[in-house]
């Protein structure tokens, strides 16, 4: 199961361009829907599709990486962290450079170096090789993604878009669930002898003709106004995150050296010193990388801690369940990807409900008791890891997932609403973008937790005799990690609106309703 789910309604408020591509005068001088736009949906929504079942299709098959290239326990964090990291690190810049320079050129560059990464990850020949590979792959995603509900606004007429979107909503959503069961399928056959490098190479077909066909069907749309690029802030934000991950990820591995502490501690400053260069910014010329006056706006800045954190869990809990199965217990790719069905289905059921039924009638206590009853999950896993040890089952895990969906579903759902719900309409898109893109550090930063809340205790454990054991007592500890992030969730949503409110000036309502999954970001 993937870790990046994030089911949110894409809010118009922040796509402000003029469609160019959605009409075209027949001889009577009468306008009428450009033919070709159902073309170029089918390209953009594959390359999403494409996006996104790579994001979950690695996790179920790391353990087969580990053994055929001899990866650390730090590679296999940098295999996904990587990915987060430069996914997020790029996201705003990927959609402001669109809006500069063109979506359709931006998504055909991005679409282009998604399948040469992905080419280079399926036949890395080293752990060295697919990191620095995954981390390109990440930064191209962060260029093609953003494109991707631009392209539809600017191809689509008004009168059509709550339709395209409701199919947008229904693809993504299967890229979830399809993901880690055409991750252990592809691992488990084994192409070609080929092992897990078939995850990879899958995309290079699917790139391949969506660049040539993009290249004919897609129009051309830029923002209606000169927008500039934040390059410094970027590089300080991206500096920080990195000050702080990567002695996250290596230092179990290094023995907790000095630098290490020192990196973690100076990110702090290299943050304090992005701020500081972002209210500059904001005075000299009016576009910052991130709008710094929406935090005053109090649901905002809650909802900002919700997503980081709940990024945070989601990092910790996706990964060691994976290595938990699999290397712990010894099952197959196939098994441990059989056993996330439940999961998958209880956050669609839940997801659909909460935001159609739940929401208006309850309004913020559906999110709280999504927290709650996704804490419920985890502390029946926890139970349950401790009662049957090595000799647990498939079904027996069902429940626990089952209600940990159920509650993922509740919040994720209508928690993007919630959280924009009291932004001005002018930061829309300042506000989206930031949402997604704090998800993915959050993402990235659970991702580097994991050393720290499992492998070391697992090498505090381990035994030639004890492997099996010694990852279950890592995995109940990094759940107990997670339950306490979940707890403090629960808290910081208080500070979100009681009730459900018209988001953004009624510019979320504009949106169908449909769960979505890693949202692609728009920014103006």
């Amino acid at each position: 199961m993937g870790h990046n789910l994030s089911y949110i309604r894409p809010s118009l408020a922040r796509m402000t361009s003029t469609p160019l591509q959605s009409e075209q005068t027949d001889g009577t001088g009468t306008s009428t829907p450009d033919r070709r736009r159902w073309f170029a949906l089918a390209i953009v929504m594959t390359a999403a599709f494409m996006d996104l079942v790579d994001v979950t299709i690695v996790n179920i098959a790391v353990p087969s990486i580990r053994q055929d290239l001899g990866a650390t326990f730090g590679a296999i964090q940098w295999i996904t962290a990587g990915y987060a990291l430069a996914f997020a690190a790029g996201l705003i810049t990927g959609g402001r450079l669109g809006d500069i320079y063109g979506r359709k050129r931006l998504f055909l560059i991005g679409i282009s170096g998604f399948t040469l990464a992905s080419a280079l990850c399926g036949f890395a020949t080293g752990p060295e090789m697919l990191v620095a590979s995954r981390i390109l792959q990440g930064g191209m995603a962060a260029l093609m993604v953003p494109q991707v509900l631009s392209i539809v606004h600017a191809t689509f007429p008004a009168h059509e878009r709550g339709k395209v979107f409701g199919l947008f909503g229904a693809i993504v959503g299967l890229g979830a669930v399809s993901g880690p069961m055409l991750g252990a399928l592809l691992t488990e056959w084994n192409l070609f002898g080929l092992e897990w490098r078939p995850i990879f190479l899958i995309n290079l077909p699917v790139g391949i003709v969506g660049l040539l066909l993009g290249v004919r069907f897609i129009g051309e749309s830029k923002a209606p106004k000169a927008l500039r690029l934040d390059l410094i802030g970027v590089a300080l934000a991206t500096l920080g995150l990195l000050m702080l991950i990567y002695p996250l990820i290596r230092g179990e591995e290094l023995g907790w050296p000095l630098w290490g502490h020192l990196a973690m501690i100076g990110s702090l400053a290299v943050f304090a010193l992005f701020v500081a260069y972002e209210r500059h910014k904001t005075r000299k010329d009016g576009s910052p990388l991130v709008e710094l006056s929406l935090f005053r706006v109090k649901s905002f800045a809650a909802g900002i801690a919700v997503q980081l954190t709940f990024g945070v869990a989601l990092g910790i809990f996706f990964l060691v369940w994976t290595l938990y199965m699999q290397m712990g217990l010894g099952w197959s790719a196939l098994r441990a990807g059989t056993t996330g069905i439940p999961f998958s289905i209880a956050v669609s059921l839940a997801a659909g409900i909460s935001v159609q039924k739940l929401v208006p009638r309850f309004g913020r206590k559906v999110l709280q008791a999504g927290a709650l009853t996704m804490v419920a999950g985890l502390l029946l896993y926890i139970w349950e890891a401790d009662r049957y040890g090595t000799a647990i089952h498939p079904w027996q895990m069902a429940l626990p997932l089952v209600v940990m969906g159920l509650g993922m579903g509740l919040i994720v759902a209508p928690l993007t609403d919630a959280v924009l719900s009291e932004v001005p309409r002018e930061h829309a898109g300042s506000a989206s973008g930031l949402i997604n893109t704090v998800q993915q550090m959050g993402n990235a930063l659970g991702l580097g937790l994991v050393s720290v809340v499992f492998f070391g205790v697992m090498d505090d454990h381990l035994t030639p005799n004890t492997v099996g054991m010694a990852f279950v007592d890592a995995f109940q500890n990094a759940l107990w990690w997670a339950t306490a992030v979940l707890v403090a969730i629960f808290c910081l949503m208080f500070a979100l609106p009681a009730r459900p409110r018209a988001g953004i000036e009624g510019a979320a309502a504009a949106a169908p309703e449909t769960p979505r999954v890693k949202e692609p970001v728009l920014t103006p």
